[in-house]
């Protein structure tokens, strides 16, 4: 099948990334990596709430004691939503100032997952790491190049993982108690003929949603079979994540970039670094929440 984006929010972004749905308040939560912003946009009445966090940010997350948990350059943070305040967590990569966190995202257990990457994208420079609900963080996965989308099945056995420049979505045995992973494997190639693999999401069927960097595209597979079962069209190359929100869960939203544009970009993708969404004839499940 194929789908069509449609814009819900002209915000012309530098990079936008992370969406998040809060099911609970139906409000967009993204970042803006460059722009150095959370954002939490309401689709009712359209209003998107820019908050500066004064630094990369990579990523955010629904904290269930209220606020959200986020990923800086400079490590984890809890972010206080009403007034802006940062509480510095922990900085895992301190001693790499060529660093920044990239995407995140929480797990079925509570804790929250976030990958790192080299500023220049230098190759294995980065790592996934696991902030656990006691605020303790663990190195899970080194030697990244550039961390990205990551879900969860919807059985919480299996764990998906993407290192973009890789091109494809790995998966791993994972264990919901202790949010160990083990037994890697290959779930999906994707051919660089397609685009770049960057975020991406799960459906109440277990297919994944993957927006493709320089594909116009978010596809959608199957990681049992490896194959590409479904597609949305987007009117800009550089999508960059998805998520599913709507008080049904049966949109797709979907992230886009607007990072150092070419005069042909400019002119034939106008909309580039906007938030779209997609009806695509399936449901998401509900945004886990940080427990810590």
């Amino acid at each position: 099948m194929i789908y069509h984006a449609e814009l819900v929010l002209n915000e012309q972004a530098i990079l936008a990334e992370g969406p998040c749905w809060d099911y609970e308040k139906n409000l967009l939560y993204w970042v803006d990596i460059l722009g150095k912003k959370v954002n939490v946009f309401n689709p009712v009445t359209e209003i998107n709430l820019s908050i500066d966090v004064g630094q990369l940010i990579g990523a955010a997350a629904i904290r269930e004691k209220g606020g959200l948990v986020v990923a800086l350059q400079n490590g984890f943070h809890f972010l206080n939503l009403d007034n802006g305040q940062l509480i510095k967590i922990d900085d895992p990569e301190s001693n790499m100032e060529s660093n920044r966190f990239n995407d995140g995202k929480c797990d079925p257990a509570g804790r929250f997952w976030a990958g790192t990457m080299s500023l220049e994208a230098v190759q294995n420079e980065g790592s996934l790491y696991c902030l656990d609900t006691n605020h303790l963080v663990e190195k899970v996965i080194a030697d990244v190049t550039i961390s990205n989308g990551l879900a969860w099945d919807t059985s919480k056995n299996k764990m998906y993982f993407i290192d973009t420049p890789l091109n494809k979505v790995f998966v791993f045995d994972y264990e919901i108690e202790t949010g160990a992973i083990s037994n890697r494997k290959v779930a999906v190639n994707i051919s660089k003929d397609l685009g770049a693999p960057d975020g991406m999401t799960i459906d109440r069927e277990g297919m994944l949603w993957i927006a493709l960097w320089g594909g116009s595209k978010v596809i959608r597979c199957n990681p049992k079979t490896g194959q590409i079962i479904g597609e949305v069209l987007v009117p800009c190359s550089k999508v960059t994540s998805c998520t599913f929100g709507g008080k049904d869960l049966d949109e797709l939203y979907i992230t886009t970039a607007r990072l150092n544009p070419s005069e042909k970009e400019l002119k034939e993708e106008p909309l580039a670094g906007g938030i779209f969404k997609a009806k695509v004839g399936v449901k998401g499940n509900k945004e886990f929440f940080y427990k810590g």
